[in-house]
C-alpha cells in the first residue's frame, strides 16, 4: 500500500481512515484474523480471504470455526500491515453465513481463493460488514513530555 494515500494532519502520527481507505487496505491484503464468540467465550482464527462487492469470503473445513460462526453469526475480522516506518489496522464487524446456494458457491469459487495448507476446505463463508474502521500509524521517536 502506498503511504502517499495517507495524509496525516498536523504531523499527527495516528490517522483515522475513512471507508474507502479501509477497503483499499482490505482489498490489498489477503490474510487476517477472524474472531467469533460463543457462550461469551471469544475465539480467534488466522484466515486468508478474498473480497468481492465489499464482502469478505473465506474457506473452511468442519471444526470449531465453522461450528462457532454457525452458532453466532456476529463476527469481527481484523487485518493489518507493518512496514519499516508505518503500520495500519482495519477492523470489520459483520455477519457471517455459510454459503449453501450453488450460485453463491460458484461465485465464491470464481474468486480463486486457495487454502494455505493442503487440506480440504469445502465450505465457503461470506462476511457482510455492518461497519469498518481503521487507523494508519506513522512511526517516530517517542515525544518528550512538556513540563
Amino acid at each position: 500500500m502506498n503511504a502517499m494515500m495517507f495524509e496525516h494532519a498536523d504531523e499527527n502520527p495516528v490517522l483515522v481512515l475513512d471507508d474507502d481507505q479501509c477497503w483499499k487496505l482490505i482489498e490489498g491484503t489477503k490474510h487476517g484474523r477472524l474472531v467469533v464468540t460463543v457462550g461469551g467465550e471469544p475465539d480467534i482464527f488466522p484466515v486468508n480471504y478474498a473480497v468481492s462487492g465489499r464482502k469478505l469470503y473465506l474457506r473452511t473445513a468442519p471444526g470449531n470455526k465453522l461450528a462457532e460462526l454457525t452458532i453466532n453469526a456476529k463476527v469481527l475480522f481484523e487485518t493489518d500491515g507493518i512496514l519499516a516506518d508505518e503500520a495500519w489496522s482495519v477492523v470489520l464487524r459483520g455477519t457471517a453465513r455459510v454459503l449453501d446456494k450453488s450460485a453463491d458457491i460458484a461465485a465464491a469459487e470464481a474468486l480463486g481463493l486457495k487454502p494455505w495448507v493442503p487440506t480440504l476446505k469445502d465450505f465457503y463463508v461470506e462476511i457482510a460488514p455492518t461497519s469498518v474502521t481503521g487507523r494508519h500509524f506513522r512511526f517516530g521517536e517517542h515525544p518528550e513530555r512538556e513540563i
